[in-house]
């Protein structure tokens, strides 16, 4: 039978509890993609569509294909098979997506049929005109549990008045052709993604309990990378109920609740008489709250994942473990503070609020564009809810698509969700295969072709026909998209590292400097080693020169001397520099010495005369000569 009603993932089990939603106005957001008619052009245009909860939604990317609308077998509760039909595209072909009607049969099991058909999507048609609800898997199905974890492809239920209109172009022999687009499905606005998880501890709910079991086990080392990159910030949930005031002391509420009524979930096994009761799922969830709580305060968050795991492996209901002692040793192996854990969880006996649960049921209700959390469970990306299926591949896709453009961590381009738009003739970007660098960037909404950064060194172009390496620093990056080469232990690079750019064929070398630099012959150019004693010889970047005879040449002058001649003329040379450095000393000792005679005279002169003729305006001179002799 098909859902027409949202649904409570747990049931009530004969307890009569109500969701603190429910007192609140429920508000459940319908997550939406775009879906653009392409043709016919009649019908050109953008339509809502809502996003099944099953299946991979191509989340950040878009999806192009041709509509048809079997002739049998129209609301694909059966197999194709059984009708010959095959929706597989012809090669070179659009992908093949059906539209079938609501009705008669799970959501799930119409996809599955079309999906083994070799669809690529589905599209339902709603059959009563309202407003468009999500398309849910089956609640406790076990034979829908062998083909819900299959479905890969993509689905989403439209309204009956556009499916209509879908039809008439149909039955006039139109070809319609529309795309699906995710791109928008969840925002984008920086570098780094919030996420919330709502989930449950107990572990015989069924089979959604088993396939959230299991993607937390394997989704547990994709989040603890990104959350120590610093790339997201996660927050687990876990939905609480309340019992009313009414049936607060009856044996169900007691059996099923803590704070007398306050915070409950139903019975695991239901079976009120035997095995585990609400209440003990209710206190675990608290204490994986505060396991959270505790980790995050010492900096270490992402063991919430560690714990989570580690807990369902130790710590099974089917094994009786599910207790509290099981949960400590598990905490104490992770190094964490059990005095503290046990602190924030608090008194479930006590007639009060719950600080950490009460908070849970306050944010059960919707904010902004997020509608009230009432499936389990549930995956909020960027204050979205995510649908499909809740496996790691499809999830990550999820996730990383709520990164800026450009900015998804390293992580997100893993095999199960790059886009590899890049290995196609390399996306129509630049490259340069020699030094294996490219413009070319995977991303969740298509390629971007963007010059590199490679080693510091920024290139600059347009990323789609040029870039080119600028900046200092440049020559070491593919020696800056210039000339190089190397032989007999000599290199040359047309490089010149001066921030302008620009490439320049070393001396010795002519050319472009970009694509070749060639060898300059000087020697036959008459460049060099041109005299007539000069034997030249050419070299890769350079030449030799010799000369005839005993004649040495000096290359800055370009011309041969004798070396015989050189050392003569060196030795006089040095002789002539002695001699008139002898001759120069001899000559100024000799000034000197005449000097001095000249003054010792005259001064003898002048004192001799001054004694006979005696001058007015010269006092007496005192005479050198000995009165003795006077």
């Amino acid at each position: 039978m098909e859902l027409r009603r949202l649904h409570y993932f747990l049931g009530l089990q004969g307890l009569v509890l109500l969701s603190v939603i429910g007192n609140c106005y429920a508000r459940f957001v319908v997550e939406k993609n775009s879906l653009r008619v392409t043709s016919p052009e009649k019908i050109k245009g953008t339509y809502d569509s809502a996003i099944g909860n099953f299946g991979i939604p191509q989340y950040g990317g878009s999806m192009a294909g041709a509509v048809v609308y079997p002739k049998e077998n129209q609301k694909a509760c059966k197999s194709f098979n059984d009708f010959g039909i095959s929706f597989k595209s012809k090669p070179g072909a659009l992908p093949i997506f059906v539209l079938v009607d609501r009705g008669d049969c799970f959501f799930a099991s119409k996809v599955w049929n079309v999906q083994k058909a070799g669809a690529s999507a589905v599209l339902v048609a709603d059959d009563i005109e309202e407003p468009l609800i999500t398309m849910d898997t089956p609640q406790e199905d076990i034979s829908s549990a062998k083909y819900i974890e299959n479905i890969t492809i993509p689905s989403a239920l439209i309204e009956k008045t556009f499916a209509d209109t879908l039809k008439k172009a149909f039955s006039g022999g139109e070809m319609v052709n529309v795309n699906l687009d995710w791109r928008e499905a969840v925002p984008h606005p920086d570098d780094r993604v919030e996420y919330e998880l709502w989930t449950n501890s107990n572990d015989e709910c069924g089979i959604k309990c088993d396939m959230l079991m299991e993607f937390v086990k394997d989704f547990k080392g994709a989040a603890q990378i990104l959350k120590k990159g610093g790339y997201t910030q996660f927050t687990p949930h876990y939905i609480t109920w309340y019992c009313p005031k009414a049936f607060t002391l009856s044996r169900q509420c007691k059996s099923q609740c803590i704070n007398h009524g306050r915070y409950c979930a139903p019975d695991p096994e239901q079976d009120f008489s035997s095995g585990y009761d609400g209440k003990d799922v209710v206190i675990e969830n608290l204490r994986q709250l505060c396991v959270f709580r505790v980790a995050n305060e010492t900096s270490k968050p992402w063991l919430w994942w560690d714990y989570v795991t580690d807990f369902q492996i130790r710590c099974p209901m089917k094994e009786k473990k599910y207790n509290k002692e099981c949960a400590d040793g598990v905490i104490k192996s992770l190094g964490l503070d059990g005095k503290k854990i046990e602190k924030c969880m608090g008194d479930p006996n006590a007639d009060a609020d719950n600080p950490v649960l009460k908070e849970e049921q306050d944010a059960q209700v919707g904010k902004g564009s997020r509608g009230d959390v009432t499936i389990l469970p549930t995956l909020v990306v960027n204050n979205r809810q995510y649908r499909g299926k809740l496996a790691k591949g499809a999830v990550l896709k999820a996730i990383c698509s709520g990164f800026e453009e450009t900015t998804e961590p390293a992580v997100c381009l893993n095999g199960d969700v790059e886009t590899n738009e890049c290995l196609d003739n390399n996306g129509g970007c630049w490259q340069d295969k020699v030094a294996n660098l490219t413009a070319c960037k995977d991303t969740f909404r298509g390629r971007v072709c963007e010059c590199p950064l490679v080693d510091g060194v920024q290139f600059k172009g347009d990323g789609y026909s040029h870039c080119e390496a600028s900046g200092p620093g440049r020559c070491k990056v593919n020696n800056g998209g210039c000339w190089h080469d190397s032989r007999d232990g000599h290199a040359y690079s047309a490089c010149l590292d001066n921030g302008d750019g620009k490439c320049q064929c070393p001396s010795g070398f002519k050319g472009d400097g970009v694509k070749s630099c060639e060898d300059i012959d000087e020697c036959k150019e008459k460049k060099a080693c041109h005299c007539p004693e000069c034997n030249c010889k050419n070299t890769w970047g350079s030449y030799e020169c010799t000369c005839s005879g005993d004649l040495l040449y000096i290359r800055d002058h370009d011309a041969c001397i004798s070396k015989t001649g050189t050392e003569v003329r060196s030795a006089w040379a040095a002789v002539w520099v002695i001699l008139i450095g002898l001759a120069m000393a001899g000559g100024g000792a000799y000034l000197v010495y005449k000097y001095r005679l000249r003054s010792y005279m005259d001064s003898e002169i002048r004192a001799i005369m001054a004694q006979y003729m005696p001058l007015d305006s010269q006092a007496e001179v005192p005479n050198h000569v000995s009165e003795d002799h006077a």
